[in-house]
């Protein structure tokens, strides 16, 4: 074998191990973000079982307050839906946008289940009431924490598959860039997904569209800037969550 075809085969060789190598970091690094999802899904099924029990509490005091109970049930359902759909497949930007959406919602009813029961203090004395509010309390910063953690994985796998030349072997082998859990209102969740991938804010909206999260409207500030979103989107928080 002559030195040229030696060098050209130690080549391939080498792009080869490479590849391999580009292609199991690529893997491991989507199989945290599973792993990560797992850990979020764990303290919402917690949040999600919490609410029943919170919801039976306060309807003993709570008789003239049926449409607020009525629609935490209704969200929880909501959330519970979503969640089961997410667990599926937690790099799915549809279903991750329905899930922030839906626990979005699930939030609102319960901020306003818990501002009502201010108006009872023999609920608020209740010391179950009290016991479950703090267990909520208690499961939401833990949320907090295990969605923080799930976002540091998904921007660390989106980095090594957009990042040159592992760019190559993600495009090649379909690694796609995985979507965030956010906080946000449904409506700018998916206005700013739109800026960045168009195709997937589709999809996002259609599901979000089918649960009657966020009107048909969905993308009133498609024409403005990502930030502008952000500012327009902070401006209409109260009557987003409304929805």
């Amino acid at each position: 074998m002559s030195p040229t075809a030696l060098i050209f085969v130690l080549c391939l060789v080498i792009a080869g191990l490479w590849a391999v190598m580009a292609y199991n970091r690529l893997v491991t690094l989507r199989n945290r973000i599973a792993n990560a999802f797992a850990q979020i899904d764990v303290q919402l099924k917690r949040r999600h079982d919490l609410v029943p029990n919170l919801v039976e509490v306060a309807r003993g005091y709570l008789q003239h307050e049926a449409s607020t109970l009525q629609a935490v049930v209704a969200a929880r359902g909501q959330a519970v839906q979503a969640a089961h759909s997410a667990r599926s497949q937690p790099l799915n930007a549809a279903h991750l946008g329905a899930l922030a959406a839906a626990e979005n919602a699930l939030g609102s009813g319960l901020g306003r289940l818990l501002a009502v029961a201010e108006s009872y203090p023999e609920l608020q004395a209740n010391e179950q009431m009290r016991a479950l509010h703090e267990e909520l309390t208690s499961t939401e910063n833990r949320i907090g924490f295990a969605r923080q953690a799930f976002n540091d994985q998904v921007l660390e796998f989106n980095d090594a598959a957009t990042q040159f030349p592992a760019l190559i072997v993600a495009r090649l082998l379909g690694f796609t860039p995985a979507t965030m859990l956010l906080v946000v209102c449904a409506c700018c969740a998916v206005v700013l997904y739109h800026k960045v991938r168009p195709e997937a804010a589709k999809a996002m909206a259609a599901a979000l569209l089918a649960q009657t999260i966020i009107p048909a409207g969905y993308l009133m500030y498609d024409k403005c800037t990502t930030s502008e979103a952000v500012t327009r989107s902070e401006e209409h928080t109260s009557e987003l969550q409304s929805l």
